[in-house]
């Protein structure tokens, strides 16, 4: 019998994507009296004169800055707490709710709303958006004998993210389980056609393309704040004849702006083809009835 996939998926990247700036310029970085300039700089020769992966560079020079007053992950989560986001964050997760009709609710859809992101997991565990996310996949160190901070133990490049996009398709969060088992499309929980992705740039085209592949979303955002216009052409080269995306908005989250308005009509869109999907399969006897 086939699951019910009544679960629309919002997926998200982070820095730049719900937060204005890096989440290591916001709160790692000041903590530390670290230079952003000059560690950026470190990252990218890293990158261009040693060929390292980007995420990669950052975390090693992150670490090398970091040296002997390295955090525990405790102490990351605790600087989460300062996290700072686009306008109408965290309250749009709630918000969102309110567009699913009666008739939604009666068939049991619901939202869920997860991270895909190359940031640092614990910063984003601690941060007030945490409470409104069924999960966070994010990069992640493993602690020494001291509980402090040491190698990189999940390291999430902007390539590996369409490995989290299959998890949340199937349902396999716990890390433990190999994403790559079989698992026939009317048992996913959260199909590709019950998800949006929204990103801000290049780094997400592998997530964008696998949604628009499969009659997913995708949106890119910008931040419409950023008088040099950078974030806004790094969102527009992927729209037009590129074809990256369906849908290009500011990064204003709150009721009323161009974005929630988006938003709020694919959660509409998707929530009323899982009602006419679920009634078909309800009539055919091919799925279980709602539980109330």
């Amino acid at each position: 019998m086939a699951a019910p996939q009544n679960i629309i998926g919002l997926v998200y990247d982070y820095d730049q994507t719900l937060s204005p700036t890096y989440m290591q310029d916001g709160v790692l970085f000041p903590k530390f009296g670290i230079n952003p300039e000059e560690f950026w700089k470190k990252c990218n020769r890293l990158v261009k004169e040693q060929e390292y992966e980007s995420e990669l560079a950052y975390l090693k020079v992150m670490l090398d800055y970091l040296d002997f007053d390295r955090p525990t992950n405790a102490d990351l989560r605790e600087l989460g707490k300062d996290l700072k986001f686009f306008p109408g964050l965290p309250d749009m997760f709630e918000e969102l709710e309110e567009v699913l009709t009666p008739e939604h609710r009666a068939m049991e859809v619901r939202i869920e709303h997860y991270i895909i992101s190359s940031g640092i997991k614990p910063l984003i565990e601690g941060s007030t958006l945490s409470p409104y996310l069924k999960e966070i996949f994010g990069c992640e160190f493993a602690e020494d004998e001291s509980g402090a901070i040491s190698f990189p133990k999940r390291v999430i490049s902007h390539t590996s993210k369409t490995q989290y996009l299959f998890r949340i398709n199937k349902g396999m969060l716990d890390m433990s389980k190999d994403v790559n088992d079989h698992m026939p499309e009317d048992l996913r929980p959260i199909p590709f056609h019950n998800m949006v992705y929204i990103g801000d740039g290049p780094t997400d085209v592998p997530c964008f393309t696998v949604l628009r592949r499969n009659k997913g979303y995708a949106m890119a955002v910008y931040n419409p704040k950023d008088e040099s216009r950078t974030s806004f052409r790094k969102a527009f080269q992927l729209s037009g004849s590129a074809a990256r995306i369906d849908y290009l908005a500011p990064a204003d989250y709150r009721a009323g702006s161009h974005l929630r308005l988006l938003l709020e009509e694919m959660v509409l869109d998707i929530a009323d083809s899982i009602v006419e999907r679920r009634r078909k399969e309800l009539s055919e006897g091919t799925v279980a009835a709602p539980t109330h």
